[in-house]
């Protein structure tokens, strides 16, 4: 597996994980595709100036046309001021071989050695085992149920949060 870059070309990965119903279930159903190059684009030129890193999954080198998800770890106001947070999605076929959890914390331990992003935190959707799984795998600490907004809408989540300079589990 490896992480790249998202880019402008990234528009039909980002409509099956963003657009697609069983995709975004746990997110409120789906996005209408309008604006998703847009978002794409915003998105492209919000990783290559290093401002968040957004990264599409690329399960084998050898295929690096074939996109399983994205990770991305980013910054943005919260309740009580700037919050990092990381988030995921995986395509549903290739779920269940821990590409999100290998690129969560790549990116984890990348915000470590580059002594970046402070406490990270994520929201997954109440319901969501999987991404829970995740967090809690990782080393996360669960701070408590909430809402969140994701795309203007408001969901159910579970608030976790890391500081991987201390709190990353071992790989």
């Amino acid at each position: 597996m490896e992480l790249r870059d998202v880019v402008p070309e990234d528009v039909d990965a980002y409509v099956r994980m963003r657009c697609d119903p069983v995709m975004t279930a746990d997110l409120g159903g789906p996005l209408p595709r309008d604006g998703m190059a847009d978002k794409v684009r915003r998105d492209a030129r919000d990783a290559a100036a290093d401002v968040a890193w957004i990264k599409m999954i690329v399960p084998d080198p050898a295929a690096p046309d074939v996109v399983a998800g994205t990770v991305t770890l980013w910054a943005h106001e919260g309740e009580d001021g700037p919050v990092s947070e990381i988030g995921w999605m995986v395509l549903p076929e290739f779920q269940g071989r821990g590409l999100a959890r290998r690129g969560a914390r790549a990116l984890l331990e990348r915000a470590r050695d580059e002594d970046r992003w402070g406490v990270v935190h994520a929201f997954p959707a109440t319901g969501n085992g999987a991404s829970n799984g995740i967090c809690r795998s990782l080393g996360f600490r669960f701070v408590g149920e909430r809402e969140v907004m994701f795309a203007s809408r408001a969901l159910r989540g579970n608030h976790w949060a890391i500081d991987p300079r201390t709190d990353l589990a071992p790989a």
